[in-house]
């Protein structure tokens, strides 16, 4: 199995705590997720992670192809570190570490995310040609819709 890692830093003009309170709640993630993945929770969901929570949600990673997702929260360490995995999805394997560190007045975000595809050499090539770029485009724009919300 060929695990890819995705790894993103940003800083955000903001206090740790507003960072923290802002990703730990799941309700935040449709305002940065592209629209065209039609990103939709479908579980209940509180303003605030916790181990063992489980997030279910459905997304369009390619036109007309509709994948259901469920999201367990699997560790906290608030306002440093959460890290969620995939318990089924379009993914043979995720594990997405988010971490959070005060820099000077800003905050340090860092995104680390480990994945596989199913398929074996299909899989790779799927990788290769569109997966690794529509993290990249998600990250993307993730990256600009948090510089909209809390600025430079």
């Amino acid at each position: 199995m060929k695990i890819y890692t995705l790894e993103r830093t940003e800083l955000l003009p903001v206090s740790l705590e507003t960072a923290w309170g802002f990703f730990s709640d799941p309700n935040n993630l449709p305002k940065i997720t592209p629209p065209e993945l039609n990103l939709r929770i479908t579980s209940d969901t509180e303003e605030k992670i916790y181990a063992g929570m489980i997030i279910t949600y459905t997304v369009t990673p390619i036109p007309f192809f509709r994948s259901a997702w469920a999201t367990e929260i699997t560790q906290v360490d608030s306002p440093n570190y959460f890290v969620d995995e995939q318990r089924f999805g379009p993914y043979k394997f995720w594990h997405h570490k988010h971490f959070f560190a005060e820099a000077g007045d800003k905050t340090e975000i860092r995104d680390l995310v480990h994945y596989s595809l199913p398929l074996g050499p299909v899989g790779r090539l799927a990788n290769l040609f569109f997966v690794s770029r529509k993290l990249d485009f998600i990250f993307n724009y993730r990256s600009t819709q948090l510089r909209k919300l809390f600025g430079n």
